[in-house]
Parts: C-alpha cells; structure tokens; sequence
C-alpha cells in the first residue's frame, strides 16, 4: 500500500497546528489537555504510517508533558518545547527520508573556502561535498563580487575556474596577487582544459594546484585538506603580519601573558588600545583595494613610528590594530592615542587623482585586576570602540560599565511559510552570537518586511530570505536591499534543491551565501557568525 498520500496529510496537519499555535507572539494561551491530545494523535498516527522518527519523538514530548504539571501554555514555550518536532516534520516535507541523527556542532574556527565559477551547477556540487566535510564554503559567479568578497572575507584557500566571463581566472589572480604577495592564501585553479601551457601559465601567475575539470570529487577534497593544512602550519609559524610588519594576533596573546606576569610581580599596571580605521571598506570600494592595503601599511608604520619604545604594536584583523601599553594606565594611553589621532588625521592620501584624509576610532581599557584575562580585556575595549563608533567616529573612549551594552545584530527571516518561521525564530532566540544582542524578526513576505522600517535601526543586519515567495519573491527582495547600498546588511538566500537559476541570480545581485532546504539550524547560526566576524 502506498502511504505517501496520508504521510502527507499528516505532516500537513502537524505543520498547519504548530505554525498556529506557535506563529503568533501574542498572549494566546492553549490548555495542556489539548496538547496531549494533538501529540497522542501524532504518535498513533505515525506510528501507522511508518514515520519512525516522527513517532518516537511525540512519544518523547508525550513522557515529558506528563511530567510538567502544566495547565496551559504561552506561544513560545510551547514553540520551544515542540522545536524538535517542528525541525524533524519540515525536514520530511522536503525529504522522503530522514536521519535522525543530529549533526555535530561544527567548530566555530572551521576554515572558509571560496570557489569561484560561473557554472551554478558545479558551485552547488563543489560547495555541498566540501561542507559535507566541515568545511565552510562561500561561491562566487561573478568575477567583481568574487573579489570583493575576497578582501572582505579573507579566505583560507581559493577555488578559481579558468574560464570565466568578462574578467578570466588568470586575471582575477591577478588581482588577488597583489593582497597575497602579503599573504599566504592557497589558489587552486580549475579547468575543462590540461594542456601544458595552460598549466604553465596558472603556476606562473601564482597557482598552488591545477585540477582538471571533470573534478574526481575525492581526490579534490584531499587536496583542498592537504592546501588548508599547509596554511595552518604557515599561519602558526609567522608572528610578523605579512603587510603591515607588525605582530600579529598570535604574539599578542604571548606578550599579554608576559605583562600579566610582570603586572602580578611588580604592580605595574598596563593598558589596551583597539584601533579601527574609520569606514575603510568606503576607502577599498572607491579607490581599490591596493590603496585600501597602502592605507594599512601607512598606518601601521605611523603606529610604530609614534609609540614609546616599550610599546608594542599589533594588526589583530582587518582594519583592527592593538596597541599594549606597558606600565600605562588607561588615563595616559588616553592622552597618547587622542595625540595620535590628532596627528594621523593631518596625512593626506591621493589615489585616482584624488586627495583624501583618514580617521580612525579607539577604544581603551586598563588591567586593573590580576584575574583579567586577554579575551575579557579585548572584549571592554572593544566596547567602547563600538562607543567611539556609535558617537560619530574619529575619537577615543575609554571603557566602564555603562558601556557594557553589546552590539545589536538585527536578524530577519523572510518566508511564507509559518512553520520555516516558527522554527526559525525558536532556534535563533536560543543561540548565542558573541558580543551581540539578537533581535530576531519574522516577515510572511517582502512587502511586510520594508514595511517594518527594520533596516533603519542602527546595528548589523542579517536577513534569511526565502528565494520562492507571493507578491514580492526573494530576488526582488533582494534588488530593493542591495538598492539600498547599506553595507551593514548580510543576506543568505534560502533555495530549493533544484534551483540553479534562483542562485545564479542571487550570487549575481550580491547575496552573501545561499543554502539548500532543508537546512541544519547549526550550519546556519555557524554562517550568520562566520560572516559577520569575516565582515568585522
């Protein structure tokens, strides 16, 4: 007998039951009685229809509903308490069959890979195989928002096809060259054709690897392992940031632990300074990134020219640089990077025929306490950086308490259906985005969202955009964001499986990423972090 038409109706009826109950954050009670009663129905009935995994977690919720004494529930708590449920039914609404196991947390520090090529089909197949393996990958069709993501993201390893449209692989190499002469960044070129020159030619214009396309999906992924691996013993053995010549992140925490242990001895106190180029990546889209790494090595040797001797300088990411003051507390560092900024703010850039002039903001803490470790100490300077930036930019500030407030991270899912935003905002409510308060939004559709008047609150923004949508669809969506030149606004496209189009249009018009329903809910917190870190 054939249960694919009643499997339906069930998951229906579950997806329609939960989506109202759950949909709404109005004060809506439901009485436990008649939860007991919808999830006894689920289990018998699933049961019967041979939904394994659907049954065995209704017979789960029903042990435990028992067990909580409770008369009535409140939207969220039932939203949280049927989230498993809610995850598992979507997921056989895409999927005629499901695992049950849970995939494992990934490691927040999982390297990143971006693959470059105007064919979405070997994109999608290329960037699924690859975070099959842990990896994160981020695609690229386009050869300008190819590189532009590439200095904003800083990848681990490049993926480029020869053969590209308007700008070819050789050339786009060119164009990273000039940032990886500086920086160790594997790139592997990929290609329908072998022939000897070439070859030749990628290697000389800087290749690490050739792959010959069709790509033996193994082989390749052993290889992209073997290029990462290279990496991060490269990255562990250099203390010396490639372009700037100062230390890097690496030695800072060496040299903290070594003023901690001085500070522990002798009492003498020592300070941090964040610095932060203001609006450099304005500076990298106007004038190019080889002016965005000119201002960056100009800083860092004004930096070091202008410091004490005992002073020690770092570029800790980016546009970010750190300054540890020893023997200094934060009053004096004040005074020392307010001369700073005085003093850099009188240098003039010219690029393009141009002239231009640079500000940077600072924020400062002192270590006043034996017990402050570097992390935390980072974290309060950051803080009143972000003060320094939210006041209007090129100024200093110090850290206290009342600049405990994080930074705001506003979130918005895009979607007509109600379950994929129930379960969304559940799951996304309960992570936890370090140095960020999230605000989590829902929207049935595009029209609702501009509406809302989201995008004007001050913070990043991140949106989770359905591609297949009434009245306004995800790529229109997306055109009115981009319109909008907001460089605060990430978005991931979400896409059925079979959808090459969608996503060729949404990596064309600047999404940040895309990924396939269904979806973990650990890859996409994981991606939302990557991102916005990378972005930072």
């Amino acid at each position: 007998m054939d249960l694919s038409k009643y499997r339906n109706l069930l998951i229906k009826k579950i997806m329609e039951q939960v989506a109202e109950w759950c949909e709404s954050d109005a004060e809506i009670m439901i009485s436990n009685s008649e939860v007991h009663r919808f999830l006894h129905s689920i289990k018998g009935t699933s049961g019967t229809l041979e939904l394994e995994g659907i049954h065995r977690i209704s017979e789960t919720l029903l042990e435990q509903l028992s067990s909580f004494h409770k008369k009535e529930w409140k939207g969220q708590e039932l939203r949280e308490f049927l989230s498993e449920l809610m995850e598992l039914t979507y997921s056989y609404g895409h999927f005629e069959e499901v695992e049950m196991k849970k995939q494992q947390s990934r490691n927040g520090d999982v390297p990143l890979i971006q693959i470059i090529d105007d064919d979405i089909s070997i994109l999608i197949l290329l960037k699924d195989f690859l975070e099959k393996k842990g990896w994160m990958v981020i695609t690229n069709s386009t050869s300008n928002k190819a590189v532009s993501q590439y200095f904003d993201l800083q990848p681990d390893c490049v993926v480029i096809d020869v053969n590209l449209p308007n700008k070819n692989g050789f050339e786009i190499i060119e164009d990273l060259q000039i940032h990886s002469n500086k920086h160790f960044v594997p790139i592997v070129m990929i290609s329908v054709f072998n022939d000897r020159n070439t070859r030749i030619k990628a290697f000389k214009m800087g290749a690490d690897d050739f792959i010959q396309k069709p790509i033996d999906l193994e082989e390749f992924a052993v290889r992209i392992e073997r290029h990462l691996l290279r990496k991060q013993i490269y990255d562990q053995s250099v203390l010396l940031d490639e372009l700037t010549n100062l230390y890097n992140r690496r030695y800072l925490k060496v040299v903290y632990d070594r003023s901690m242990e001085e500070w522990k001895r002798n009492n003498q106190q020592f300070s941090i300074a964040i610095l932060d180029i203001d609006y450099f990546k304005k500076i990298n889209d106007r004038y190019g990134h080889v002016t965005g790494d000119l201002v960056l090595s100009t800083f860092a040797l004004f930096l070091a020219e202008n410091t004490r001797s005992n002073d020690l300088v770092f570029r800790y990411g980016g546009e970010e640089f750190i300054i540890l003051f020893q023997n200094t507390d934060y009053h004096k560092a004040y005074e020392i990077v307010s001369r700073l900024l005085a003093d850099f703010t009188t240098k003039c850039f010219e690029a393009n025929g141009e002239v231009f002039f640079v500000t940077f903001s600072a924020g400062i803490t002192g270590i006043c306490s034996k017990e402050t470790t570097m992390d935390s100490a980072i974290n309060a300077a950051d803080q009143a950086l972000y003060t320094a930036k939210n006041l209007g930019r090129s100024r200093v500030e110090c850290f206290n308490q009342s600049l405990m407030e994080q930074k705001k991270l506003f979130i918005s899912v895009i979607d007509d259906d109600p379950i994929i935003r129930s379960m969304l905002k559940s799951r996304l409510q309960e992570a936890e985005f370090n140095h960020y308060v999230s605000n989590i939004h829902t929207f049935e559709n595009g029209p609702s969202f501009f509406q809302s008047g989201i995008l004007e609150y001050p913070g990043e923004h991140f949106l989770i955009l359905d591609g297949v949508m009434p009245i306004m669809d995800g790529i229109e969506v997306l055109q009115k964001v981009k319109q909008t030149e907001r460089n605060n606004v990430s978005v991931i496209m979400l896409t059925g499986r079979n959808s090459e189009d969608d996503i060729a249009k949404a990596l064309e018009l600047g999404a940040d990423d895309y990924m396939t329903k269904p979806f973990h809910m650990n890859d996409l917190q994981e991606r939302i972090m990557r991102l916005i870190q990378r972005k930072k």
